[in-house]
């Protein structure tokens, strides 16, 4: 039913790449989160014991990617709450950032639509459809905004502070 080399239709495999697109998006909010968090317990690390755990704290509360998607909002939200403008630095490294974006956004219509079973805004049709290569084409989006994004930071806390974070 999911593979092989004869002719016919592969029934499950629909619910395997809609399975895909799922879990790329959660492990995407995973990296986005933790790399947040590297970032709050290097800038804590700098402050007296007694203000660390306050500091930290004033840093997650009401953190977007700890309750929701990781939606282009959010991540440039939270990131901005640490002193930069993130999104225009993601953009000032690489022009197609802009498209990895808007694909990223794509991405997470089909994460709501597949979590929620509302198709209506990512298959007009009626009839969703989701296909391997348009899982990898996210997957590669979101690969190189990850590489993108640990510049950005990697660049903004060394500058913030005059010295490499890690």
């Amino acid at each position: 039913m999911v593979g092989g080399t004869e002719r016919g239709n592969r029934y499950a495999t629909q619910q395997i790449n809609f399975a895909y697109a799922a879990l790329l998006s959660s492990h995407f909010q995973g990296y986005c989160r933790d790399l947040h968090s590297e970032c709050i317990d290097h800038l804590v690390s700098l402050v007296p014991n007694a203000l660390q755990k306050y500091l930290r704290l004033e840093w997650i509360w009401n953190r977007s990617l700890s309750r929701g998607n990781p939606h282009p909002g959010a991540i440039g939200q939270d990131f901005g709450r640490l002193g930069f403008d993130f999104w225009t630095k993601v953009y000032s490294l690489d022009a197609r950032n802009e498209r990895r974006r808007e694909i990223l956004n794509e991405l997470l219509g089909w994460r709501n639509a597949i979590a929620h079973q509302d198709f209506d805004l990512v298959a007009p049709s009626g009839i969703p459809s989701l296909h391997l290569a348009k899982v990898r084409e996210w997957r590669r989006a979101l690969n190189r905004l990850s590489h993108e994004f640990d510049t950005v930071v990697y660049d903004s806390l060394s500058t913030m502070l005059g010295t490499a974070p890690w």
